[in-house]
Order: structure tokens, then sequence, then C-alpha cells
């Protein structure tokens, strides 16, 4: 049975037409919202720095009293951090003061530790000091009612320490969205269990439900499933009670492919089938009823991989709120990867900047069965359907994995 392929950039739009909207939102404390995504904008409802501070050690003074420095000041107490002067600054006043220090009323400027000299009761700036010098201002940073995050923003480091300089203790995230990773296949065995002859790995329930929690998601259930029709369909049926289930293997026209027959015996209704992709041609899509998203993946452990990336993935970060686009750009070729015409290649590649670019080099083998050919991979380089390949210095596009998106910086 011949299979209609769809190209990618088209099985993506795809995919991404049926995520209508994010999942719904919920609190989440701050302590465990790293790389959780913000489901509403975040607008401040305190200054940072909450209050006029020192940026340095020294003396809060008047700016005006050091004008004809060197300047001899009265030492009239201590602003320290945490613990303010206990009365104003007034005229021919210093006010001695630590980094962070709230600036004393009547001080207009902070003269550095290092341009002064002192004395029994008393301080000698020897340098001028102009209005505001060193002194960091309320809300400087960030100002009551700003935009400080917008919705879809994923929570970093940084996003947190923000967001806990605000007061936040807990923040509206989306929901993770739920995914199920079924495995199908007789010769499938665990990790733990004894190899026997015509037996494989089931490497897939490993790495796949990896991708999805890299991605964002929670991991609902992961399952091995025999080449049988009725398991078949009771395991994909224990799937579909999440946001979205995700089959490697089975989706193919053998006799013992029984993934898409079960699927359509439960309502699940197919957007394609067969997508011009090495590795990766029989890949399925399609929505249940209930609204479950289900990706049928190739049994093959880098074909899922690729598969995985290239569309679950997406559709995850939409359900998040999170922009679904890959990070792409174009990288020079350091060798030869000839092919021929009829489907673009997903090359795994690792990659190297240099003066002139992002320079590409293959992982090595590239067999759908080469599970090796994902170490080491920062991107994938595409090799577009209709071309014969590409040579050492052609400039290709590559989609950075995910992992490695700080190398699109």
């Amino acid at each position: 049975m011949a299979i209609k392929l769809i190209e990618i950039e088209a099985a993506r739009g795809l995919v991404l037409d049926h995520v209508t909207k994010p999942l719904e939102a919920e609190r989440v404390p701050l302590g465990d919202a790293l790389g959780r995504v913000l489901a509403e904008d975040l607008n401040a409802t305190e200054p940072v720095p909450a209050s006029d501070n020192s940026a340095m050690d020294g003396y809060a003074v008047r700016a005006a009293d050091t004008a004809e420095a060197p300047a001899t000041l009265r030492t009239a107490g201590e602003s320290r951090a945490g613990t303010p002067a206990d009365r104003p600054l007034g005229d021919g006043e210093a006010i001695a003061i630590s980094t962070g220090a709230l600036v004393p009323e009547g001080a207009d400027a902070v003269v550095r530790v290092e341009d002064t000299e002192s004395a029994y009761g008393s301080v000698v700036v020897s340098a001028a000091v102009e209005l505001g010098q060193n002194i960091r201002r309320a809300g400087e940073d960030i100002r009551v009612g700003e935009r400080v995050l917008a919705a879809g923003t994923t929570v970093g480091p940084a996003e947190i320490g923000v967001l806990g300089s605000l007061g936040s203790g807990e923040v509206p995230c989306a929901r993770r969205p739920l995914v199920s990773v079924l495995s199908t296949g007789d010769e499938l065995i665990g990790f733990d269990e004894p190899l026997h002859l015509g037996a494989v790995r089931n490497s897939n329930s490993l790495s796949v439900p990896a991708l999805a929690l890299a991605a964002g998601a929670e991991v609902a259930l992961v399952e091995r499933v025999r080449d049988d029709p009725a398991a078949t369909r009771e395991a994909i049926e224990r799937g579909l009670e999440g946001d979205v289930l995700v089959v490697c293997g089975g989706v193919s026209v053998g006799e013992h492919d029984h993934v898409r027959p079960a699927l359509a015996d439960l309502g699940a209704e197919q957007a394609f089938w067969g997508v011009a992709l090495r590795p990766g041609k029989p890949t399925w899509f399609g929505v249940t009823p209930g609204g479950a998203l289900v990706f049928g993946l190739p049994g093959n452990p880098v074909s899922a991989m690729v598969t995985f990336i290239l569309f679950a993935r997406p559709a995850i970060r939409a359900l998040l709120g999170a922009d679904p686009a890959a990070a792409r750009t174009r990288a020079i070729l350091d060798e030869d990867l000839p092919k021929k015409p009829g489907r673009t290649h997903a090359v795994r590649c690792s990659l190297e900047l240099r003066e002139d670019g992002w320079h590409a080099r293959s992982t090595g083998a590239q067999g759908s069965h080469v599970l090796t050919s994902m170490l080491g991979a920062d991107a994938l380089a595409f090799l577009p359907s209709e071309s014969d390949g590409a040579s050492a210095g052609d400039r290709v596009e590559i989609e950075l994995l995910p992992g490695h998106l700080a190398l699109g910086a």
C-alpha cells in the first residue's frame, strides 16, 4: 500500500492547527516553577530596588558639600545593609554607608570610600561627587505596574530570581500536558531483562519519555504492548486518558501492525500518515473525539526520537502556551552528504562555531536503528526532499536539538 507523503512543515502545521489553546493555568510555588511556562503576564506590584540605596561602600553626602574638595565633613552615624541610619543627614555631614544600604534622608550622593580619609569624628572627601552619583534609584530595575514577564515565558533561573525579587511566592503556570508512551512489539524486552535471541531492548521506553519531560510534559504512563490487536486497543484506550498519546511502532502496514486499526476503532481521526522524511516516514498523527493528540511514531529508536522532536515536542510546547517554533539557523557542511530525491533527510550532526559561522558534520552512520548517532548531536541538518544531497562547503538549514538551544544565542 503506497503512502501519500506530506512534507515536514505541512505536517507540523497540521499538528499545531489541532492545538486550539493552551491548557488551563494552575498556581505553582516559586521553588517548583523551574522549567514551567507562565500562563499570564506578570506585572510588578512593587519597585526593584524598593528604595534608593548605595552602589558601593563609602559615605552618603550632600553633593554640594563636596564641591570644593578636599572637604572635611562631620561623621553622623552609619547606614548598613538592612539597618538604615537613625536620622537624616544634615548640612556639612557625612554618614558611612555600605553597598546596598538605604540612602539616608537628606543625602543626594555617595562618595566612594577610596576617595575619603577618616579622622576622629570627621571624614576628608578628596574628590567631588555629582548629584545622584553612586546611588541606585528606587524602581531603577523594575517600576510598579511594569510588565516583567510575558505569558508563554519558560521559567529559568533568571526568571525565578526576578520573581523572587518581586515577592512572588506562587506563579500562574500552564498545567503540564499528561503524556502516555506505548511501545509495541513482541521482540521488546526491558533494560533489566536477560537478553535472548531475537530480543530488542526497549530503548524507546526511556528516550521518548525523557524527551516528553524535557519538553515540559508530565509522563503519566509508560507501557510495553504485545503485537496483539486486543492488547493494543486496551493499552491505547488507557493511554488516551491523558492529553497526548505517543505510540512507538505498529503504525505501518505489516501483518502485526495493529495501532492504526485500534485508533480508528476508538474514534481517532487521522490528520496525516506518512511524512517525506528520513528517518520517520511512517509517522501518524490524529486527534480523538475527546481532544487527545495521538502520535504514532516509527519503532526504530532514532526515528522515534527525531519524529518526537519534530512533531510531538511542538505540540507539547503549544499546549503549555510556549512558542512551539524550533530554533533554526544555517550551517556550513564539512563533508559531502549524498541522497536520493524523494524525502527530506534529517541528518544528526555536531556543530562547531568558527569565524565564518556554524560548521556541521554528521555524527556518523545515519541508519534509523543507530541510536548512537544521537550522541553528540547538536542539531538536525535538513537535506530537502527534491535534492540529491549536499556537498562540503554548502550552507544547509539546521534545527537545534533540545538541550542545545543555547547555541542559537
